[in-house]
């Protein structure tokens, strides 16, 4: 029993690790936001969640997050982005989990993936109109988006830059399922039986 809950501590480790510097690794789009940046950094949460469930999943989200927080900095000492991120991150994941449980293949990983775009795209639109633009607004003196601007802002930038995050999360989620699945059932039967 000990042996599995380190093997599942280290491996929560290594994934959170990697995901940290795929995180750093992050570059915008050219027809959106400058400060909405695409990384790949999902991706080890969803192989945490594949092979060990969800509390290894948001484990990996909240150590990558930590840890970018640490390495990053921020200006005002409070993680804005970060905690975007982590939520990002949970409405990301989660749907796939709870799908992928159900319908373990690839058939199942993909409905998945397609319904954490979906929840990822609509939920951080609410998120950033209620919370999150407002917490860069008071705390990292952005600019307040209001009325129009704010409207434009959600419809024309988070919500695509969510909907393209996702589909390229997608393509790549499934080539590594293609390439790991042998290896992603035996760490399920190591780490989860």
């Amino acid at each position: 029993m000990g042996n599995k809950k380190l093997r599942k501590m280290i491996l929560v480790a290594i994934l959170g690790s990697i995901s940290t510097v795929l995180m750093q690794l992050n570059f915008p789009l050219p027809i959106l936001p400058a400060f909405l940046k695409i990384d790949f950094s999902e991706i080890p949460a969803v192989l945490a969640i594949m092979t060990m469930g969800p509390v290894a999943g948001i484990a990996v989200e909240l150590l990558k997050n930590v840890l970018h927080w640490f390495l990053s900095g921020s200006p005002t000492g409070v993680p804005v982005g970060e905690i975007a991120n982590f939520v990002t991150g949970i409405l990301f994941i989660m749907p796939i989990y709870w799908i992928f449980k159900k319908v373990r293949s690839m058939k199942g990983l993909t409905a998945g993936l397609i319904a954490g775009t979906f929840t990822m795209a609509i939920g951080m639109s609410l998120l950033n109109y209620l919370v999150f633009l407002p917490m860069y607004s008071y705390f990292l003196n952005m600019p307040s988006y209001t009325g129009e601007a704010l409207f434009n802002m959600i419809v024309l930038g988070i919500l695509p830059f969510n909907i393209i995050k996702g589909i390229m999360l997608l393509i790549i989620s499934l080539l590594l399922y293609k390439n790991m699945e042998r290896w992603i059932h035996n760490q399920q039967q190591k780490l989860t039986a």
